[in-house]
């Protein structure tokens, strides 16, 4: 029987695809809650990361502060000519290197720390061996310094003791350029190694305990294991944090090597972050600091993509 009235048809409509109108303030609404959690972090990446790139202009500039940024006089590139001029740039970069790349030498210790930690069975030692390996990663460089200071001083520190006793002759390491760098990575090695596994370690416990028990079963020791199952396994989180680690290979805190600092080494402590300290907040020259800063960023850059390339290449694993 038919009504008056006019029966709505029901509008069926399929899902939107991606590239249609309205895709995108769909996919908004519909995950709206992620990206509220997200927004904190977008906030502060907005402001505290992109917000000051506006002042890389000053690399550009002869900054005078009472005139701004945009008021001071534009000189173009005539910053970093006068830092490629400088007397000392080319020991200066080795420098940097010597001590960034033995750093970076010292990459494969958190693995095999974590890697061994992963074999120990008892919980209680595993959670004293770790906690006693994170506790240095939260002393200050202060701290961290004046430990090095006491352990190598000439006259009671515990090293030159222990040299004597064998027969040896005290020696002031922290007077010795060539034992400025080993000192400077070993003392962060010491600092840093515990608080490196953590990721490791993660990524360890996402590993199939069916592989392992198939190991064994075939016969694998445990040092087979490790080379065979467990480092293939987190071998995508190891190239991830060493392609991070190229982006920085010429990034070197300053504050470290000041307070390790003395005329008898000043000669290898002269590195980039050190010079840039002292022309610019010491100096008072912002545009010829901002231009030293801006070169060693394009550099890490250039290094970051190079890499990420070739290991895309190679491994098939990169950031992007």
């Amino acid at each position: 029987m038919k009504t008056g009235s006019k029966e709505k048809k029901a509008v069926v409509r399929g899902p939107i695809r991606p590239g249609t109108k309205g895709y995108v303030r769909k996919r908004i609404r519909e995950s709206r809650q992620w990206y509220l959690l997200l927004a904190p972090a977008l906030i502060y990446i907005l402001i505290f990361a992109y917000g000051p790139m506006y002042g890389i202009l000053m690399a550009f500039k002869n900054y005078r502060p009472s005139k701004g940024i945009m008021g001071s006089d534009w000189v173009g590139f005539d910053q970093f000519i006068r830092f490629f001029k400088y007397p000392y740039f080319w020991k200066m970069i080795r420098n940097t290197l010597s001590i960034t790349l033995l750093s970076l030498s010292t990459f494969p210790c958190a693995i095999i720390f974590a890697l061994f930690l992963n074999e120990i069975t008892q919980l209680k030692f595993k959670k004293v061996a770790q906690m006693v390996s994170y506790m240095p990663h939260f002393l200050s460089e202060v701290v961290v310094v004046s430990l090095v200071l006491l352990m190598l001083d000439l006259s009671n520190g515990p090293i030159n003791n222990l040299i004597e006793a064998m027969g040896g002759t005290r020696t002031y390491f922290m007077g010795e350029p060539s034992a400025f760098a080993p000192i400077y990575v070993l003392s962060g090695l010491w600092q840093n190694i515990g608080w490196g596994t953590i990721l490791y370690i993660s990524a360890l416990s996402a590993v199939p305990q069916e592989q392992i028990e198939a190991a064994r079963i075939d016969g694998a020791s445990r040092f087979r294991i490790m080379w065979h199952v467990n480092i293939p396994a987190i071998l995508p989180t190891i190239m991830i944090t060493l392609l991070m680690r190229m982006g920085r290979i010429m990034s070197l805190g300053y504050t470290k090597i000041l307070l390790m600092e003395n005329d008898l080494v000043a000669d290898v402590t002269n590195v980039i972050s050190t010079y840039n300290y002292k022309v610019g907040i010491l100096g008072g020259q912002y545009s010829y600091a901002t231009a030293i800063g801006l070169f060693n960023n394009v550099i890490n850059i250039i290094l970051l993509l190079s890499f990420n390339r070739l290991s895309k290449k190679l491994t098939d694993i990169s950031l992007f």
